[in-house]
């Protein structure tokens, strides 16, 4: 074989075959993934070894290993398939349609961002959504999510980053709670209150952040035994409509609840501006159309919110 040339369209055919059977480290397996038969797959790998003048494979006592130069083979042809799938992905994504991942915090998606995306959905009716929640921050690559969501105050600096909105907090509760225990401009009868907490807020081992913040603030003394703890400011605000405290609220998040009578704040002056807010990431090399339309779309919502 002339190792001047390059490889020809008949080797790129057994690459593939040479690439299933280096993933499975199996003739047998390789056979069934490409509808072949086991001898045809190892006839089409001694041929491509003849062709490369490269030993791929030893083969063993019913099974087959790569040489050291057939992972060094199998890892450029990877490689290679990697970039040409990112450059696939990359093209089809240059129009306004096909599926777009949103990873969010699970309370400002079930509040804020769902029962927006009709809009959304109206605008760009043929990008396909798929919404995923979680409390950490994942590794947006590696997940197949395209953009994410957060509440924090120290972006990932490998991440494209954009601010969206900022964030309040004040106490709310049911009405029928403030008006039990008297609360409405009465923070000194919070201390017979159960305060509910929203655990995973802040950085905070306590996970009495907001509380803690609020009230240090508005130099207000609480001490009350009674509390409860949630690991999502919606499942806290739940607990709160359902009469069992009193919750730190987020202004975004409650406003509705607050509307249309299911919570109220007994102390409406009060309320705090969070260090945190909310910002939108992606992958910094991910300039699709589609995501732009959907960070844009984000901010535009906060601007008619606001």
């Amino acid at each position: 074989m002339n190792l001047d040339k390059s490889l020809t369209g008949f080797q790129l055919s057994k690459l593939h075959t040479f690439e299933v059977a280096a993933r499975h480290e199996s003739f047998s397996l390789a056979a069934k993934e490409l509808c072949l038969t086991p001898s045809a797959v190892s006839h089409q790998i001694n041929l491509l070894e003849k062709e490369l003048n490269i030993k791929l494979f030893l083969r063993l006592h019913r099974k087959v290993e790569l040489t050291a130069e057939g992972k060094h083979i199998f890892w450029a042809l990877q490689s290679s398939l990697g970039h040409l799938n990112t450059e696939i992905k990359a093209i089809q994504n240059q129009t306004l349609s096909g599926p777009l991942t949103i990873y969010a915090r699970p309370s400002i998606t079930q509040n804020w961002l769902v029962p927006k995306l009709s809009d959304f959905i109206q605008r760009y009716p043929f990008i396909e959504l798929s919404i995923l929640t979680g409390n950490e921050n994942v590794n947006l690559q590696r997940e197949g999510i395209d953009l994410a969501l957060y509440f924090d105050n120290q972006p990932c600096p490998q991440l494209n980053y954009q601010y969206l909105m900022d964030e309040h907090i004040l106490p709310v509760c049911s009405p029928e709670y403030a008006e039990k225990f008297n609360l409405v401009d009465n923070w000194q009868n919070l201390n017979q209150c159960t305060l509910l907490h929203d655990s995973h807020a802040w950085c905070n081992k306590t996970g009495t952040g907001e509380w803690d913040s609020w009230a240090a603030h508005f130099n207000i003394n609480i001490d009350t035994p009674s509390a409860l703890y949630f690991n999502r400011s919606d499942l806290a605000s739940i607990a709160a409509k359902n009469n069992l405290g009193v919750t730190m609220g987020r202004k975004r998040l409650v406003e509705k609840a607050i509307k249309n009578g299911e919570l109220i704040a007994p102390f409406p002056d009060q309320f705090l501006l969070c260090e945190q807010h909310y910002y939108i990431t992606s992958l910094k090399d991910r300039h699709w159309p589609k995501i732009e339309a959907f960070s844009l779309w984000l901010k535009n919502q906060t601007i008619s919110h606001d």
